[in-house]
């Protein structure tokens, strides 16, 4: 695993300025919403939720990650690159720093690209939920899927009760992606050594190897945001 804090230089931005800035890609570009509606993004727009449906991966380090997937993608009809294997991001920092939103906006920024794109997202305690048996519900099918998806979001991992079951299943869907190089987007709050005593240390060993840690800090942009609305409010009055 790399590490990867907000600044653009170092690890996975350093990394790829050269690789990108040779085949004329300008890393300081930023990624916008286009002017003419783009099908693909009108159909996930859907499927993302209202909070994150203008979110953009602003942070240097996502945004370098969604340029090298956008770029290593595999032609498919009419010229539009599929997504391919690749390398994971671990986005880690403490509540309402905006990992969630970097998630999403990665998505939305590899469709801008032009990315043909099957994707899936899931908080980890709503993977367990949905996963648990119960009668009439094949689990065992949607976990395959999951494992198959050619990207994955799983949001908040390591914020639900653990348990031996729920240890085995992210082991058994992580390796899956981790063995077919599978890009998965993981947010986290937790550090690399709460993680591990959460998910096991299978599981841990092969996020070292499959992903770039992203650190996002800052102070929480809920509150922030709140804040800022009550002392707008305020003066108004």
């Amino acid at each position: 695993m790399r590490d990867h804090d907000a600044q653009p230089v170092g690890g996975i931005a350093r990394r790829l300025a050269h690789i990108l800035t040779s085949r004329g890609i300008d890393l300081n570009a930023k990624v916008t919403d286009p002017v003419e509606p783009i099908p693909a993004l009108q159909a996930a727009q859907a499927r993302i939720p209202a909070r994150y449906r203008a979110a953009v991966a602003d942070h240097p380090a996502v945004a370098a990650w969604v340029r090298e997937v956008a770029q290593a993608g595999r032609p498919g009809p009419k010229g539009a690159p599929g997504l391919a294997e690749g390398r994971s991001l671990l986005i880690v920092g403490t509540t309402g720093t905006g990992k969630t939103y970097q998630a999403y906006g990665a998505v939305r920024s590899l469709l801008i690209a032009g990315v043909r794109l099957r994707w899936k997202a899931t908080t980890a305690a709503d993977l367990y939920a949905e996963l648990r048996p119960r009668p009439g519900h094949d689990g065992e099918r949607e976990l395959m899927d999951l494992a198959r998806c050619p990207l994955l979001i799983i949001d908040d991992l390591g914020a639900a009760k653990n348990s031996e079951w729920t240890e085995e299943i992210t082991m058994r869907l992580i390796n899956r992606r981790y063995n077919a190089m599978l890009p998965t987007l993981i947010t986290t709050n937790l550090g690399m050594a709460d993680l591990r005593a959460h998910i096991g240390d299978r599981v841990a060993s092969r996020l070292t190897e499959m992903t770039d840690k992203v650190i996002l800090d800052g102070p929480d942009r809920r509150r922030t945001l709140a804040a800022e609305r009550r002392n707008t409010a305020a003066a108004s009055a």
